[in-house]
């Protein structure tokens, strides 16, 4: 019986995965990502955390695509499954956008969100 290869848990647009990679490369955290999570809080319920990590924790994901690397931690992981990680520069500012489709609302400074955990595929028999 083969093994199903497992859809990754999000994705990064080229953009996400440039900064990603300049921001380990500028931190002196050689070999490491940026750990995703998201924490209680804002108006909206939640908000996405972020921070510099030379490896992952226990029971982190790892996210490698486009030669970037991210972690995300265990709590998150069913906040962001099917997330896609962009990156925006525009006249008044830059940062990383998610185009989650768990986002049940957002308030309207876009610092916190509405998070719904993700829906479980129904597994198919004999795949």
């Amino acid at each position: 019986m083969a093994l199903r290869s497992r859809p990754p848990l999000m994705r990064l647009t080229e953009a996400a995965a440039a900064r990603v990679r300049e921001l380990m490369e500028n931190s002196g955290e050689a070999g490491g990502g940026l750990r995703l999570g998201v924490r209680k809080g804002g108006c909206a319920g939640m908000s996405y955390t972020m921070d510099y990590a030379a490896r992952p924790e226990p029971g982190d994901e790892r996210v490698e695509d486009k030669g970037a690397t991210v972690f995300l931690a265990p709590e998150a992981v069913l906040f962001l499954i099917g997330t896609e990680m962009d990156f925006t520069t525009t006249k008044l500012s830059s940062g990383f956008v998610f185009n989650n489709p768990n986002q049940v609302s957002a308030c309207g400074c876009g610092e916190s969100v509405s998070l719904k955990p993700a829906e479980r595929e129904p597994e198919t028999l004999g795949a």
